[in-house]
């Protein structure tokens, strides 16, 4: 593995037991995230995003939830087959989460600092009480929290959206992990906190030098705080690159269409907004060949009989296209 390389996912499928049967919700992603980047994940609703997360983190519903096939190596280690004991270790400690809504992920009914505590008492057993008290007050501070001391003893629905972010935040930092992952950490949250927390995650991430993958649907996001970028559709990789070069010189028709449909300062004004036309298809009713056959405008007879291989299309660039076949 590459040393700038510090988790590398390899074909991974990850499927879930249903009552119409077992499907597909990721299947054959690949990708690497490096030390001290932001990765970022970008797609429409349901296209994998999230499921990833989980994934690379075992925190896939049980018993539902299985990891099919491929690899997750982190430093070299195919955290797939851990036993939990190893895997609890890393998770928290090598590798951390920021989940969607804090108001869920949070217990409603234990404080704020007896939360943040867990962390340092399940990875750091021998830290006194006084230790953690004055640890968790710390980070606090570091995550911009005001009168720390104070909001240790409240409760998640005592304090605001922004600030509970804020506590999922400091909770993920607490061990000072090697990856950070932020599974759409400003979606619930007004545009002037969302600037808040994207300002304070990066400026976390120069001052620990971790690596972050950056879950999102908003490319406006991708395009200011990520270093690459892994654009997935219908639970595969449509498209891979470093993100000046994605934003540059799109590949794979879902790409272009998501860029043509951001609305441009420069454009004509009162004019329609362009569309992807279609839907993306169930996950129980899958084409046989490309998933993105149905609303390209470039789908050719070949993309009918089998999914299109990820292709090289330029320096570090790589789209799933028949086009470039």
């Amino acid at each position: 593995m590459d040393e700038e390389v510090i988790l590398s996912v390899r074909n991974l499928v990850t499927a879930f037991d249903t009552e119409e049967g077992r499907i597909r919700a990721v299947e054959n992603v690949s990708f690497d995230v490096k030390k001290g980047r932001t990765l970022g994940i970008v797609g429409e609703s349901g296209c994998g995003k999230s499921v990833t997360a989980l994934s690379i983190m075992r925190l896939l519903p049980k018993p539902i939830g299985h990891i099919e096939g491929g690899q997750i190596l982190f430093n070299d280690q195919d955290i797939v087959k851990l036993p939990a004991e190893e895997m609890h270790q890393i998770r928290g400690y090598g590798i951390s989460m920021i989940f969607q809504e804090p108001m869920t992920a949070l217990n409603p009914v234990h404080k704020i600092g007896q939360q943040l505590g867990e962390v340092f008492r399940l990875h750091f057993p021998d830290m006194s009480d006084p230790e953690i008290k004055n640890r968790s007050v710390d980070i606090l501070t570091e995550v911009g929290i005001p009168e720390p001391a104070q909001r240790m003893e409240e409760y998640p629905h005592q304090i605001s959206g922004g600030m509970r972010q804020r506590v999922m935040i400091a909770m993920a930092l607490a061990c000072k992990p090697d990856i950070l992952i932020a599974d759409e950490p400003t979606t619930a949250l007004d545009v002037t906190i969302q600037a808040q927390i994207l300002e304070l995650m990066m400026d976390l991430q120069k001052e620990v030098g971790m690596a972050v993958i950056f879950i999102t649907h908003a490319l406006g996001v991708i395009a200011e705080i990520c270093d690459d970028v892994l654009v997935m559709y219908a639970g595969t990789v449509a498209e891979r690159a470093t993100v000046v070069e994605l934003f540059k010189n799109p590949k794979h028709p879902y790409t272009m269409g998501l860029l043509s449909s951001i609305p441009r300062l420069e454009g004509k004004s009162k004019t329609r907004l362009k569309t992807i036309r279609g839907m993306v298809p169930s996950l129980y009713e899958l084409p046989a060949g490309c998933r993105f056959q149905n609303r390209c405008p470039y789908a050719m007879q070949s993309c009918e009989i089998k999914p299109p291989p990820l292709t090289q299309v330029g320096n570090d660039h790589f789209a799933s296209c028949y086009l470039y076949q």
